[in-house]
């Protein structure tokens, strides 16, 4: 990866971490890991960073594991088993002043053999379960709120215990992240949330990885898992789902080599982008909401994946009018042969050149739902490559999604 970037511009790569003084070469160089983060600069930008008001550091380094899809491995070589946070906790609050959660960026926390270690210094610095922070409000008010540490890079499920999860049911930690990137570890991961729920953890968040060696039915069957333990559990599990890219791609598009899963299509990849727009990226935890995104089984899930896109991103006004319907029926009604060749060009994604195809009357037809308010977003963008357009669906659920995400925030990338 740093030889590729050096082929690419003029410039010298320093590999590992900058955990010493000198690595890059100046008179004053410090140890820039240990430096404390310029929070100055999230008062410089317009977007509202949502853990303004988090200490945001680091308590290990690295990761144990070297998955194929995951870049710490590349860029955090060695695992860095703890380092106290004490001290840059202590100078965030002296230059920036104190600050109510815990956000600790570690890519595998639970693989430290001084774990127990970690989650006293947690405790110590005012983090415990049920930890609360005061401060005064604009109008002079006293204000009280709950305080949450979240690992943000999330836990890595094959390394947790009963006394592993017995140690962080003693930290205010919300949510619980936990990676399900494969529908192997199915078992593990439905034993996991069942024994946070046992230890009165009800806030959970998973990192779902999708178009890599997976297929689109266990995508779904992933996801419907965690409707199922909200439900039986009386929790609130809510899924990031994260796309696979090539380490070594230089863009999203799924046209560049390497970032199209093996077992996924362009149309399948786009469908999925557009349902997850209305949600921010976040699966909510609530089953209306749930399958009416994503579908009541496998069976809708495909048929959703399949539609027009202007039929998913407003999906009641095309149900309302019937176009949904037509659609579906047109598409069964087409021929063996017919519907091969319709189904190519869903599948592609690329329907700039239906009106250029010369075909039978019936694919024709079929293929001018994929046309629906598509010189639009032409018109609105250059390129009509995965990544490249968003969508406006709204899912008209009397669930408010806002009530359902919380204080989740997003992750910096998957581990």
């Amino acid at each position: 990866m740093g030889d590729d970037i050096q082929r690419e511009v003029a410039c010298k790569v320093v590999k590992g971490l900058l955990d010493t003084p000198g690595k890059l070469g100046y008179v004053d160089d410090d140890s820039i890991d240990g430096i404390v983060p310029d929070y100055a600069i999230l008062e410089e930008i317009d977007y509202k960073y949502p853990a303004t008001n988090a200490y945001i550091t680091y308590v290990t380094r690295g990761c144990i594991r070297k998955c194929p899809f995951c870049a710490v491995h590349r860029i955090e070589p060695e695992f860095r088993h703890y380092s106290s946070i004490k001290e840059q906790v202590d100078e965030i609050s002296s230059r920036y002043g104190a600050k109510k959660d815990l956000l600790l960026l570690d890519n595998n926390v639970l693989a430290s053999d001084r774990f127990a270690d970690i989650i006293a210094e947690i405790k110590s610095l005012g983090f415990e379960r049920g930890a609360t922070f005061s401060y005064n409000s604009k109008g002079g008010r006293t204000v009280t709120a709950q305080r949450y540490v979240d690992f943000n890079q999330g836990l890595d499920g094959r390394l947790l215990t009963e006394e592993k999860m017995a140690l962080l049911s003693e930290i205010a930690i919300r949510p619980l992240r936990i990676a399900f990137d494969d529908i192997a570890y199915k078992d593990l991961y439905i034993e996991n949330v069942r024994l946070a729920a046992k230890y009165g953890i009800t806030h959970l968040s998973n990192y779902v990885l999708f178009n890599y060696l997976d297929t689109p039915d266990d995508f779904y069957e992933r996801l419907k898992i965690n409707i199922r333990l909200n439900e039986e559990l009386g929790l609130r599990i809510f899924s990031f789902p994260m796309r696979y890219v090539d380490l070594k791609s230089k863009n999203r598009l799924v046209d560049t080599p390497g970032n199209l899963g093996k077992n996924w299509t362009k149309k399948q990849l786009r469908s999925i982008q557009c349902i997850l727009h209305a949600t921010h990226g976040v699966v909510g935890a609530k089953r209306p909401f749930f399958e009416k995104a994503f579908g009541q089984d496998i069976q809708e899930f495909n048929k959703i994946a399949l539609m027009p896109e202007d039929y998913i991103m407003h999906r009641y006004r095309h149900e309302d009018d019937g176009s949904v319907d037509r659609w579906w029926q047109q598409l069964n009604d087409l021929s063996t042969q017919d519907k091969e060749e319709a189904l190519s060009i869903v599948l592609s994604n690329d329907f700039r050149k239906i009106p250029y195809i010369y075909s039978s009357t019936p694919v024709m037809q079929f293929l001018e739902h994929y046309l629906v308010g598509y010189e639009k977003q032409l018109n609105l963008f250059a390129d009509a490559q995965l990544g490249d357009r968003t969508a406006d669906f709204v899912i008209r659920d009397k669930v408010s999604l806002n009530n359902q995400v919380g204080d989740l925030q997003s992750p910096t990338y998957i581990h």
